[in-house]
């Protein structure tokens, strides 16, 4: 693992790895493996808990973080990418964390940069660090996930969440369905490999795990929706529908959470929710991530020591 460009790409094997280095880090305060090392946290999207996370986990393991901030570079004076990320990295970093609008931007870098690649979101393609904190959460709150029934609700075509928690989540032995109007999920969703319904009705009675989607109204072309209050009528986890799930399921989002649309306010901030989870775990996941590109071998001997 020299770069973490997507979930695709990860074994079950690292994918386990990286959850037990995640726990580890949850017994400490800090852990500063990455002494003496420099971050750069290279976003051309608008980021809150993603990008704090990071810095919080590079600042946890002794780094020191160097944020990028798009709107006020040399990228608005039309600087390309790769002229961005060649220049940072004549600066001496040793590793950049990329979130980016295209698709395939972080595995550009990796071919293009003799430094790790971390991959926190391109385009409508892949978010693994998400996926791994989302796992984390949900083995933390339910155990094993193998033969567990995840339900992922919202919008599911242009979710890169929803692309790298299915990666993910199969890999491991969960059973997937994702549900969604039909204009929010792919043409053909027989590919995703998962199942899937256009009600949610029909899927939340089994779900040991419902993780609502925002609309990504930045990522349509067209409004493919009459309104989001239709989308809250018919696919909105509101309070009623919630009753319908087992004792024991959980709620999951990755945020930003759109109250009164996606989910309500009473769900949101219910029993069931891991939302806050979530984030707190969010750290720990991806200073296992940052530790195991970076310095795989000291990471191995500090976990058993």
């Amino acid at each position: 693992m020299k770069h973490l460009l997507a979930a695709a790409d990860l074994s079950p094997t690292e994918i386990r790895f990286l959850m037990d280095a995640a726990k580890k880090f949850s017994t400490v305060d800090s852990a500063p493996l990455l002494q003496g090392k420099t971050i750069v946290n290279l976003f051309f999207e608008n980021s809150t808990r993603t990008r704090t996370s990071f810095e919080v986990a590079i600042r946890k393991l002794g780094a020191g973080a160097l944020n990028f901030a798009a709107s006020t570079s040399s990228v608005a004076k039309g600087e390309t990418l790769i002229d961005t990320a060649k220049n940072i990295e004549a600066m001496g970093p040793h590793a950049i964390i990329v979130r980016h609008a295209s698709a395939g931007s972080p595995l550009f870098l990796s071919k293009n940069v003799s430094v790790p690649v971390i991959n926190a979101g391109d385009g409508f393609h892949e978010h693994p660090t998400q996926a791994l904190l989302d796992l984390y959460t949900m083995e933390e709150k339910l155990g094993d996930v193998k033969g567990k029934r995840v339900v992922i609700l919202g919008d599911i075509a242009h979710s890169r969440v929803a692309r790298s928690n299915i990666h993910i989540l199969r890999k491991m032995g969960a059973s997937v369905a994702v549900c969604a109007p039909p204009t929010l999920l792919p043409p053909v969703p027989e590919t995703l490999g998962v199942d899937f319904a256009y009600r949610p009705e029909e899927l939340l009675r089994e779900a040991d795990v419902v993780m609502c989607l925002r609309i990504q109204l930045e990522r349509q072309n067209r409004m493919q929706l009459p309104s989001l209050a239709e989308y809250t009528a018919f696919w909105g986890l509101s309070r009623e529908r919630a009753k319908l799930l087992k004792p024991g399921a959980i709620v999951l989002h990755p945020g930003p959470v759109n109250r009164g649309v996606e989910l309500d306010t009473e769900v949101a901030d219910g029993p069931r929710s891991a939302i806050l989870n979530q984030v707190y775990n969010g750290v720990l996941v991806r200073m296992a991530v940052l530790a195991t590109v970076m310095d795989r071998p000291k990471l191995e001997k500090w976990m058993k020591g």
